[in-house]
């Protein structure tokens, strides 16, 4: 969740591979990493009807902590890319720079970013992700 300082709530969502894909296959959605997953249409419409019921219970408490948009990230957050502590924190300030672009194009009323970027493996090996976000809009700014 982000909005420390902005005028609304944003979200970077990770799915959860094994649910999801188990999820995918029985509603006939074809994927092959986790990428790809992440960025059908079905999974974004799923995620986003949880985000909604999410909301519903947010505005109970404080209309201002609804989320007004969020993407499903590309990648699983990893300890191997410092984005996570070895005991599963996320490391927030790292998150901010290294999905600043993801960040931004949330806060600035954009329907996608393109990414193009180099993660690497606990065995040290690098692999180059191209894709596309997509970013949802669900609810409203205060």
């Amino acid at each position: 969740m982000l909005g420390e300082r902005r005028d609304s709530i944003t979200a970077l969502i990770n799915i959860d591979m094994p649910i999801v894909g188990k999820w995918a296959r029985k509603n006939r959605i074809g994927y092959t990493t986790y990428t790809d997953l992440s960025a059908k249409e079905g999974v974004y419409n799923l995620i986003e009807a949880e985000v909604r019921k999410v909301n519903r219970d947010l505005e109970r408490i404080e209309a201002r902590t609804v989320i007004h948009k969020f993407v499903l990230l590309y990648k699983e957050l990893d300890a191997d890319d410092d984005e996570l502590t070895r005991t599963k924190k996320v490391r927030r300030g790292f998150i901010g720079e290294r999905y600043r672009e993801v960040i931004e194009a949330m806060y600035n009323d954009l329907d996608s970013v393109a990414i193009d970027t180099t993660i690497k493996f606990q065995d040290g090996r690098t692999s180059r992700i191209k894709t596309t976000v997509a970013v949802r809009t669900v609810g409203e700014k205060e």
